[in-house]
């Protein structure tokens, strides 16, 4: 099992869970964190540290998230790896309550 970033941090970017993370198994794009399936160990260290719960693990995703499996899983390949925590992206309070955020991510 691994743990899957969803769609909640889009344009957000919080990267409290960065640094907690024994493996470094998150990958960084423009507006979203990702996790590294074949990296992670399912410590779930990371999920505590979210503020805005967007980490959770595999088999507790709701169904509307499930394709953030294949989307970690893809973008994890072209992200460029994240060790260090960074400040959330500018607009990230503005993001925190949208929903649907899904058609905002440049794929």
């Amino acid at each position: 099992m691994t743990f899957v970033v969803t769609e909640s941090c889009i344009k957000c970017k919080y990267t409290d869970c960065v640094e907690v993370c024994p493996v470094d198994c998150f990958y960084e794009g423009p507006d979203f964190l990702v996790i590294h399936p074949d990296e992670c160990i399912d410590c779930a260290l990371c999920e505590p540290e979210c503020p805005i719960d967007a980490i959770l693990s595999e088999d507790e995703l709701p169904d509307d998230q499930i394709e953030f499996i294949e989307i970690n899983a893809r973008l994890s390949e072209v992200y460029e790896n994240i060790v260090e925590s960074k400040d959330p992206l500018p607009e990230a309070k503005k993001f925190e309550t949208v929903l649907n955020k899904r058609e905002l991510l440049d794929l």
